[in-house]
């Protein structure tokens, strides 16, 4: 813009060229300020202030809004990564209550903490939208995919059972479903059921079945399912909708055994087969 006005600058030696302008906005954008060079017509100098103030914000979002920015999404990192050996990667409701199966208390500390983190998400990105287009370390994580895996759990947990967990569940439902929801107005993203269903009569037959056999027995009759079949409803059309608008993936409500996590493969050895969770009880007897 300076050297486009034509010959505005004042220089020591020579004229003015485009090099000299170059380095003259070079200076003033850094807020060098080093007064060799400066403007010498009205709108040069109004150009020079400008330049110097968009600068100024320059240096200012690089020292506070990014940090802030790296923060929030750290914290919201890892969680997403404790939710590895808790639930499988990628997370499920069905391998985060296997794996819980005999810990009911620890289930419930782990919904507890989830509930404050959907709470956090829900500050951090309604004040800076940015961070939804953040992706986690691994293309099978995302916050999506794991709040849908702790919605899930909860569903599952309130159609089929009570006291303490039921009402753990149900508060960490209510804080992950407000963040849904307001998440895809702020990304201005409508409801869209999913195209296929994630949790058919049969899958869900063959999940509570496993449940049960580590020890986690969930009511199975009408009701249970028509409560499940509701509470589903109530969010699986905003995560889906979530889903889309960042391109992820959701996850299944359960996975096959020879699935491993994360923390189980590396870059420098085979991807091993073996069930995921036989380090948590090696004695259990699995399908």
């Amino acid at each position: 813009m300076q050297w486009a006005l034509g010959p505005s600058l004042r220089v020591p030696e020579g004229e003015a060229d485009f090099g000299a302008a170059v380095y003259m906005s070079g200076t003033t954008f850094f807020t060098l300020g080093l007064g060799d060079i400066t403007p010498r017509s009205t709108l040069a100098r109004a150009v020079t202030v400008v330049e110097a103030g968009t600068g100024f914000l320059f240096l200012a979002a690089i020292i506070a809004y990014l940090p802030v920015l790296y923060q929030a999404f750290s914290r919201r990192e890892v969680a997403i990564s404790l939710l590895d050996a808790r639930a499988g990667s990628p997370p499920t409701a069905g391998e985060l209550l296997f794996r819980h199966a005999h810990d009911p208390q620890a289930l419930a500390d782990l919904l507890r903490a989830w509930e404050r983190w959907a709470a956090e998400l829900l500050e951090s990105h309604i004040s800076y939208p940015v961070l939804s287009y953040f992706r986690s370390q691994h293309d099978n994580q995302s916050w999506v995919s794991s709040l849908t895996a702790i919605l899930d759990t909860c569903a599952l947990v309130l159609a089929g059972a009570t006291g303490h967990l039921a009402r753990q569940a149900h508060l960490t439902f209510a804080m992950a479903r407000h963040a849904v929801i307001d998440l895809t107005q702020v990304l201005r993203t409508a409801p869209i059921p999913p195209s296929a269903d994630r949790l058919p009569s049969a899958d869900l037959a063959r999940l509570r079945a496993r449940l049960a056999r580590a020890g986690a027995t969930f009511d199975d009759g009408d009701d249970a399912d028509r409560t499940l079949a509701k509470l589903r409803g109530m969010y699986e059309p905003y995560v889906n909708a979530l889903a889309q608008r960042l391109a992820v993936e959701l996850p299944p409500w359960a996975i096959e055994t020879s699935a491993a996590d994360n923390w189980q493969s590396s870059a420098w050895e085979a991807r091993p087969v073996a069930d995921p969770a036989w380090w948590l009880d090696p004695h259990t007897d699995e399908e």
